[in-house]
């Protein structure tokens, strides 16, 4: 998978997987992850789909409506990546804290929905649930932050409230944070992002 990685100078931080948005690249979430963590690594990766000429995680039939048999293609693809990436640059692959925008946050929400360890914890800005009817994992000990806007038309309420309900009836530590606009990416949540991760992850 494209990608580029940045070895952090505090070798104990965890290693922050940045997933874009839809139409992103490798690069767009890198000032997001400095002011999370300016000490930590950082593998940023490009998704391998192409949607009208923007590169995605995953497909999707429609608007909203996921091809569920190649987000379970992708999600196992990228857990892949992300164990050889362990090995190639020498990071604790047990250490590992997703930051997704929209598409990126519903690919690094498919990894805790079918990997116990593919993840120590997520940001996931303006996430959906990425599939329903299907057996979660153990995720005690997963820390999860949840960014969700009031009027976001993409993402509902009340879809961030059933991703929250999902990962919290399966153990994960779940905080939902709410903004008052849709589905952009604002500097206020990724502050608020920054503050719930330096009380769980400040060494």
């Amino acid at each position: 998978m494209k990608h580029i990685f940045q070895k952090g100078s505090n070798p104990a931080k965890p290693t922050l997987l940045l997933l874009h948005g839809t139409g992103g690249n490798e690069f767009d979430l890198l000032p997001i992850a400095e002011i999370i963590d300016p000490e930590a690594s950082i593998l940023a990766v490009r998704g391998n789909v192409i949607e009208n000429g923007m590169p995605r995680f995953f497909k999707r039939l429609a608007e909203g409506v996921f091809d569920e048999e190649d987000l379970v293609f992708r999600t196992n693809e990228l857990n892949s990546f992300l164990d050889e990436a362990a090995q190639t640059y020498r990071f604790d692959r047990n250490s590992v804290i997703a930051i997704g925008y929209s598409n990126g946050a519903n690919i690094a929400a498919s990894l805790l929905f079918h990997f116990r360890d593919a993840l120590n914890g997520a940001i996931l800005h303006h996430p959906m649930v990425p599939r329903r009817g299907m057996d979660l994992p153990d995720l005690s000990g997963k820390n999860v932050f949840i960014a969700a806007g009031k009027r976001d038309q993409i993402c509902s309420p009340e879809e961030s409230i059933e991703l929250k309900t999902f990962l919290e009836n399966n153990n994960a530590n779940v905080h939902l944070h709410w903004e008052n606009g849709g589905h952009e990416l604002t500097l206020s949540e990724v502050q608020a992002a920054s503050n719930w991760y330096r009380q769980l992850y400040q060494k």
